[in-house]
């Protein structure tokens, strides 16, 4: 059975994809810290980053660069945090890097909260955010 990353990775679950390429795909977390927080997963099943190929690790970096410049024109962070959890934390059991933008006086220990209901899900928010997101990359690739 395929692994929960890499039906999302190759968009065979729903996502709202803000980029891609050849070997990553971006996408908005469905569940965000900050509106703008971004997924971006490798296309081939990695579960940690001394996994993945060199095409591959380059293009995590060339995307995560890119998505902090849209996120940094669209909304204007304090920050951006770019992170990466393994092993017993990685939930999807596949290579995965958030890149979050964050705000003065955000306590990023809330980002590892488990209760669902604290951060709830928004279907058309995320939708809007995904447009934004795909015409500020458009202009920034």
């Amino acid at each position: 059975m395929e692994c929960l990353g890499c039906s999302l990775a190759n968009q065979k679950l729903s996502v709202h994809v803000v980029w891609e390429d050849n070997h990553v795909c971006c996408f908005l977390d469905h569940n965000p810290y900050n509106e703008g927080h971004v997924l971006i997963l490798p296309k081939n099943h990695a579960r940690y980053v001394d996994d993945l190929c060199n095409e591959t690790t380059d293009s995590l970096m060339k995307a995560s660069k890119l998505i902090t410049k849209a996120i940094k024109k669209l909304y204007k962070p304090d920050g951006i945090t770019i992170c990466q959890n393994g092993g017993a934390f990685d939930d999807l059991t596949h290579f995965h890097m958030h890149i979050i933008p964050r705000y003065e006086g955000q306590n990023f220990a809330e980002f590892y909260e488990e209760d669902p209901e604290a951060q709830p899900k928004d279907n058309v928010q995320l939708a809007k955010t995904k447009i934004d997101m795909i015409n500020t990359l458009k202009v920034l690739d």
